[in-house]
């Protein structure tokens, strides 16, 4: 009774301060234009191989509850474009294997920007990046491999064209298969066939200050040899980690020792100015029965953790000061995805908005139904109460 006595006693609010409350909450929800505040620091792959996720508008909503700020597509889809202009979020807009020969073209490579990206940058959109292909030298297309660079340059070339050079950089993401050797780290090099063509792509990324896109997946080193790999390794869990014999630095995780390699192979060739990212990593939540360690709670191990080493800003141990940048792949499961099981079961959401495992991430989807019609609705709410504030003025 004492502490209840301490206290002020309760007021009633004022019909004023009530419609003002009610007109700041509307006001907000009327916002279209929102900010992302206090932004992760990860990006993630919005890839859109399936027949049943949510449109762009919505996805909108949800990656800004979650305040993810940097978004990788494998296309520059103007839909999801659009839905996301005014919102702070920083893209990465890709052009697909099958139109990298035809970019060697300048006229080509003008026309492509100025349909799928000027008419965006002029409308408030943040596109910061134009992957040209996509691990173009895993296969054994010759003529796609052969037209990468040329088409690298075009594209580069148009940027400047348009007034856009060093704005937006053009560069490609490559497989962790374009690795000759990769352990210990010290040692990376890249496959000797891989070597013609990179060194005049290092030279491009240096020249342009464009980074190093690689895709690195953990879970196919353990997948393929679970008995030699340990899981705590793969899964930034504790563990006594392993040392590189060369140079002493300790690695308690796998990705950061392939970072590194990467960074080894890339000094082999001559350059210390071009930065990694890793433009892809992530684990399965489902796989066939062959695909050891595609379980959501591997997944959420790896990504959880992933995510506390990235918002603790480390960098890896041959570059300490660098914080690791990184995009995970995927936002979404997309169930028109060829091959494995596991090659659907990528997402950190199912397509109904719902996280496939918790790492923290619990975002909103706004309903089909919350669109045009609910914000209408709201307007005429939003009416109402300016008619109440008048009314308690008078």
């Amino acid at each position: 009774m004492a502490a209840a006595s301490a206290r002020e006693p309760s007021r009633a609010a004022s019909p004023v301060a009530t419609a003002a409350g009610v007109l700041l909450a509307l006001a907000v929800l009327l916002t279209e234009e929102v900010i992302v505040a206090d932004a992760l620091s990860i990006g993630v792959n919005y890839g859109q191989i399936a027949n049943n996720l949510p449109a762009p508008g919505r996805v909108s909503t949800l990656l800004r509850s979650i305040k993810i700020s940097k978004v990788k597509l494998y296309d520059a889809d103007p839909h999801v474009l659009r839905a996301f202009l005014g919102t702070g979020v920083e893209f990465v807009i890709g052009i697909g294997n099958e139109h990298v020969p035809a970019m060697v073209s300048s006229t080509v490579a003008q026309a492509w920007l100025q349909q799928h990206v000027v008419p965006h940058l002029h409308a408030g959109a943040r596109i910061t990046c134009i992957t040209v292909g996509n691990e173009a030298f895993k296969g054994n297309d010759t003529a796609l491999q052969a037209s990468l660079l040329p088409a690298m340059h075009s594209v580069h070339q148009a940027l400047g064209a348009l007034g856009l050079q060093g704005r937006v950089n053009v560069t490609t993401a490559h497989s962790l298969d374009i690795m000759g050797v990769s352990y210990p780290p010290s040692a990376g090099a890249f496959a000797p066939g891989a070597v013609p063509h990179l060194q005049p792509f290092l030279k491009f990324l240096s020249a342009t200050r464009a980074p190093f896109l690689i895709n690195c997946y953990p879970f196919f080193a353990y997948k393929d040899d679970p008995a030699r790999v340990p899981l705590d390794y793969v899964l930034f869990q504790p563990n006594a980690g392993v040392t590189d014999p060369n140079t002493g630095l300790n690695y308690d995780n796998m990705l950061y020792a392939q970072v590194d390699a990467v960074y080894s192979a890339i000094k082999a060739l001559g350059h210390t100015d071009v930065d990694v990212k890793v433009s892809e990593t992530g684990w399965p939540s489902r796989g066939d029965p062959d695909e050891v360690g595609a379980t959501p709670q591997h997944a959420g191990t790896y990504i959880g953790n992933l995510l506390r080493r990235i918002e603790m800003k480390q960098g890896t141990p041959l570059r300490p000061a660098v914080p690791i940048d990184v995009y995970v792949f995927a936002l979404f499961n997309e169930n028109l995805k060829p091959g494995p099981a596991s090659e659907r079961n990528y997402g950190l959401f199912y397509p109904d908005g719902t996280p496939v495992y918790n790492v923290g991430l619990r975002g909103y989807l706004p309903p089909m139904a919350d669109s045009q019609g609910a914000r209408q609705a709201v307007h005429v709410i939003l009416l109402i109460a300016i008619a109440t504030v008048a009314f308690a003025l008078s």
